[in-house]
């Protein structure tokens, strides 16, 4: 594991890093603590300003581009930009069933889903976390990181209802 490839990326690139990780961690912290207290609403207001940013500095990142210096990672971005507004909306009208999915939606696809590409081989945050570690190191990495993600997406689907709605079926 080593820094090298953040610390000679791009402004865009470390802006994105420097806001998404902390989206990542308190996300998961929001969506598995008790819901509806002044501290969840403004910690809420927190994240959802860390992943507008998160989102907004992905328009300046091309590193994969499929269309005009553009890809698929955009659409999610867009996402959380235009679905951030709904989520508000319903949070102030009380309609808290829309909101936590809207959010949880937010969450799964802008932190999960996306945090899974930047993991590919030959992307900058894999080489941050394989580049230079032995087999083992490697494997240990791997495991741990598999876990984070499968557990902020299970909390994600959890928060957002989508098993029960699957389970009703």
């Amino acid at each position: 594991m080593t820094l090298e490839p953040l610390l000679h990326a791009s402004l865009a690139i470390r802006f994105h890093v420097a806001t998404v990780l902390p989206a990542a961690v308190l996300g998961a912290v929001l969506l598995a603590r008790p819901k509806g207290t002044p501290a969840h609403r403004l910690l809420g207001k927190v994240w959802l300003c860390l992943m507008v940013a998160t989102s907004a500095s992905t328009f300046f990142i091309h590193g994969i581009g499929t269309f005009h210096g553009f890809s698929a990672i955009h659409l999610l971005s867009l996402y959380v930009i235009f679905g951030s507004v709904p989520a508000i909306r319903a949070a102030r009208r009380g309609d808290i069933r829309a909101h936590r999915s809207a959010v949880a939606g937010m969450y799964f696809g802008g932190i999960v889903v996306a945090g899974l590409f930047t993991l590919l081989p030959g992307r900058l945050m894999h080489a941050a976390l394989f580049d230079g570690s032995s087999a083992l190191a490697g494997g240990v990495i791997a495991a741990a990181v598999s876990a984070l993600i499968a557990g902020a997406g299970a909390l994600a689907v959890r928060e957002a209802g989508w098993s029960a709605r699957l389970r009703r079926r």
